[in-house]
């Protein structure tokens, strides 16, 4: 449905040589009154009804105008916003289900949003920047809490004159880390950085390419590498050692992971400790780092 639909609404906003022309007509189309929207999303979920959704979804192209109107701000084409925006629009209407007793512009209104914010987290500086449920909040609300705070203390919008306590604030407001903000308004600030070299330049010069190519520790894979390590040495090493009997525990802590200031066990003062032969302690000491080995090559 979505796909048929898509060929009979989508093309109107590349074609037309004119997004105010679009809009104009967006804002033309008839809107649906309760009675209306009901009959036609009812003929959409019991017959299939492609008329239907195509008018469910031309009497609420405004609302995507609308909406779209509040995410300009990230630098990306306003078409492709309303675009994106559509999109959402068809999902919604695909999904939307008439018996609930909820109007179809309060349900789009998620799926809208929801479309335009993927569009954005993917080609924002062609950077993936807010993965997580929370990332993505602070990254759509920062610039506004930022001039709220910057309107109440009569202080300039550059973030590093708000302060501490401006870090603080919309920390706690969005529920997210202190270092997460300013991580965050970093990357809003940075500039872009070309990566390869002017063609035109007739001098030598380094760009940031230079030094991807010439630090191999910053790699991908050795910074894979390096985590995996990483990750056997501390929380494979304890999650392996909690698999442990107490006994064979405490073997191989004694006998391997003895602090700085500790000497290593021998297997005889082992085996006095827990009345059996050294052999004993060998072949119990064998055994663990086997299980152990074992279980941190699966976790890494």
């Amino acid at each position: 449905m979505s796909h048929v639909m898509s060929c009979t609404i989508l093309p109107a906003l590349s074609t037309s040589g004119s997004l105010e022309a679009y809009i104009s007509a967006a804002n033309r189309m008839p809107m649906l009154s309760e009675n209306e929207e009901l009959a036609l999303a009812r003929r959409l979920v019991t017959e299939g009804d492609i008329v239907a959704a195509h008018k469910l979804v031309t009497s609420h192209l405004r609302l995507v105008v609308a909406i779209s109107r509040n995410y300009l701000g990230y630098g990306l084409p306003h078409a492709d916003l309303i675009q994106e925006g559509n999109i959402g629009l068809m999902k919604a209407v695909k999904r939307f289900d008439p018996e609930r007793g909820v109007r179809l512009v309060s349900f789009a209104m998620h799926w809208i949003k929801a479309e335009i914010h993927e569009y954005i987290i993917k080609n924002w500086r062609l950077v993936k920047i807010a993965t997580t449920k929370a990332q993505r909040k602070l990254f759509f609300n920062l610039r506004s809490l930022k001039a709220a705070l910057a309107q109440q203390s009569d202080a300039a919008q550059n973030f590093s004159q708000l302060g501490d306590a401006g870090v603080g604030a919309i920390a706690q407001k969005l529920g997210v880390k202190p270092e997460d903000v300013i991580e965050m308004e970093t990357r809003f600030t940075g500039g872009d950085i070309s990566l390869d070299p002017n063609v035109n330049d007739d001098e030598d010069i380094f760009t940031p390419i230079t030094y991807l190519a010439a630090d191999k520790a910053t790699e991908p894979l050795a910074i894979l590498e390096r985590k995996a390590v990483d990750y056997q040495q501390e929380e494979g090493l304890q999650v392996a050692l909690n698999t442990l009997d107490a006994r064979s525990r405490e073997i191989i802590q004694r006998r391997w992971l003895a602090k700085n200031d500790q000497t290593a066990a021998t297997l005889h003062e082992l085996a006095d400790q827990f009345g059996v032969s050294a052999e004993r302690i060998r072949q119990v000491e064998v055994k663990a780092l086997q299980k152990m080995k074992a279980l941190m090559a699966t976790a890494a």
